[in-house]
């Protein structure tokens, strides 16, 4: 073969995989494109309801009632519950998989497979699950309990909160919803069950209990936390993330997220993002496809053992407009020879840059902290921003963008 042969093949190849390429990104793969959400709220999510609803027992004429019938003086009423619960609540778990392409170099394309747990909402086909058990992936597949498989697209996802909403064209005989329960009355010490996919083992149910609330963990998004998170001892291992907490009458308290633990297995310390938290978010997602947060303008901080010094803040940004007094960003614009050119500056604060030391009253002590309280506004909303000036403490109104 010539020189120039091997050439023209080589540059062919070449030529291909720029093709390649520039395709995958003008369409990218259907299967986790985000859905038109024209008709979004038409979707229907769960009560919040934290009565006490009796879980029955299934006829007899089943092969768990006949069971159950048959065993009775042998089951203290414990087991009995808990059977009833996961046969209760099972049917509501899906497993997903998902499948990820990424290029090994130049030439070549590898998939990565990643599987994890979802919960039926509705029998519209809305699926819930976490933000991270889906982030990245091109294709995401949903099998229900009786084992049929479909495909699901993206309704919205809040990296935040580590919360994602997909859809899938099911019928509606196939879907089994989740009740909710209500995370704002739970006791630690209250007995926990969790269902999901544990290491590919479809709809595993172990049990523990809440071992304290309100805790805080790193959400997906950077430089971000999850507040209000429930720890629990139940066992949760890779697989089991995006399904459900279930309490004692087999409501979901909340959807298992993480565990604590430098080997990634199960060490007792599991963490699920509360149910309240999961109908705010989930609602805003169906409506609206994403959650858009206040902006208070402030780009960076510098924790000091006074406060938080803000060495950066936006120039016209909320925080500038209210008067923060910080190091400001501006972008100055000239002209030369005809051509306009824009120049970034930073510019010092006249009488010092203020110490900020709380939001709302609240007292802040980490550049997390300080982003976590702030994103729990809505852009318009008004928030009172505690700072120290020049040795005096002082609130300053800021509306955020």
């Amino acid at each position: 073969m010539t020189k120039n042969a091997i050439i023209s093949i080589v540059s062919g190849i070449v030529g291909s995989v720029f093709t390649m390429l520039i395709l995958s990104l003008l369409f990218p793969m259907n299967g986790i494109g985000m859905l038109a959400r024209s008709q979004s709220n038409q979707y229907i999510l769960p009560a919040l309801n934290s009565n006490s609803v009796p879980i029955t027992v299934p006829a007899a004429n089943t092969s768990i009632g006949a069971l159950l019938q048959e065993r009775a003086n042998e089951l203290l009423p414990d087991e009995k519950n808990t059977i009833l619960i996961y046969e209760k609540r099972n049917k509501s778990v899906v497993n997903i998989d998902t499948v990820q392409t990424r290029l090994r170099n130049f030439f070549f394309e590898e998939e990565a497979e990643g599987r994890g747990s979802g919960i039926v909402l509705n029998n519209q086909g809305i699926i819930l699950t976490n933000f991270h058990v889906v982030d990245g992936a091109d294709v995401v597949s949903v099998t229900l309990f009786n084992g049929e498989t479909y495909q699901a697209q993206k309704v919205g996802v809040d990296p935040n909160t580590d919360i994602a909403i997909l859809k899938i064209e099911a019928p509606a005989e196939s879907l089994v919803p989740i009740d909710f329960g209500d995370s704002s009355k739970l006791l630690v010490g209250q007995k926990v069950y969790a269902i999901g996919n544990p290491f590919g083992h479809d709809r595993t149910l172990t049990q523990g209990i809440i071992s304290n609330l309100n805790r805080t963990i790193a959400s997906p998004q950077q430089f971000r936390q999850i507040k209000g998170v429930i720890q629990i001892d139940a066992a949760i291992n890779p697989g089991n993330s995006g399904g459900p907490l279930l309490d004692s009458q087999g409501r979901m308290i909340g959807m298992n997220t993480a565990i604590a633990s430098r080997i990634g297995e199960n060490s007792g310390v599991g963490f699920a993002i509360p149910v309240n938290t999961i109908q705010r978010i989930a609602s805003i997602l169906l409506q609206e496809g994403k959650v858009v947060r206040g902006d208070i303008g402030v780009v960076q901080v510098t924790e000091t053992d006074e406060g938080l010094l803000p060495v950066l803040i936006n120039g016209g940004g909320a925080a500038d407009r209210a008067g923060l007094r910080g190091r400001k960003m501006v972008i100055l614009v000239s002209r030369q020879g005809g051509i306009q050119m824009q120049q970034t500056k930073i510019v010092p604060p006249d009488g010092g840059m203020d110490i900020i030391v709380g939001v709302n009253g609240q007292q802040i002590r980490t550049g997390e902290e300080f982003i976590t309280l702030v994103e729990d506004h809505r852009s318009g909303e008004t928030i009172k921003l505690n700072i120290i000036r020049q040795g005096e403490p002082m609130e300053l109104p800021i509306v955020l963008d």
